[in-house]
C-alpha cells in the first residue's frame, strides 16, 4: 500500500482500544459509577466504541433497554452530560496516551435488526423464500 492510501477500515490497533474502552464503559455503567439522577436505575447496553485514528476522540454507541424514545433521549443527554468523569476514568483503566473524549450516540442497529427480523416473518416473504428454496 501506498504511503497515500487510506486503509479500507480501522486498524487492528483500534478496533482493540475501542473493544477495551467498551468493556470499560460498560463496567462503569453496570455498577452505577456515571454519577447523574437521569442514569440512575437505567440499563445501558453499550454495543460498539469508534476511536478516531488519532485516539482522541471516540464514540460509543449505546442502547438504554426499556423506556420510550423519550427516555432513551434523556438518558442519552445524561450520558453527554457525564461523559467528563468517564473520560478520566476509561483513560486509567484503557492507558493510552490520550484520554478520548467520549461522545455517546444511540445504537440504531437494532431498529434496523428488528426491521429486518418483522420483513422476514412476513408471510409473503416466508412464501417467496419457501418458493426460491
Amino acid at each position: 500500500m501506498k504511503r497515500g492510501d487510506a486503509p479500507l477500515g480501522p486498524s487492528v490497533r483500534l478496533l482493540k482500544v475501542g473493544e477495551a474502552m467498551r468493556h470499560v464503559l460498560a463496567d462503569l455503567l453496570a455498577r452505577g459509577e456515571a454519577r447523574d439522577p437521569d442514569l440512575e436505575g437505567a440499563i445501558i447496553s453499550v454495543s460498539e466504541v469508534r476511536v478516531s485514528p488519532d485516539l482522541r476522540h471516540a464514540t460509543a454507541f449505546v442502547m438504554p433497554v426499556g423506556g420510550d424514545e423519550a427516555a432513551q433521549a434523556k438518558v442519552l443527554k445524561a450520558l453527554n452530560r457525564v461523559s467528563k468523569s468517564l473520560k478520566g476514568e476509561v483513560a486509567r483503566r484503557v492507558n493510552t496516551k490520550y484520554a478520548a473524549e467520549l461522545h455517546f450516540r444511540l445504537d440504531e442497529s437494532y431498529a434496523v435488526g428488528g426491521k429486518i427480523d418483522a420483513l422476514l416473518r412476513d408471510p409473503r416473504v416466508a412464501r417467496d423464500l419457501a418458493e426460491g428454496g
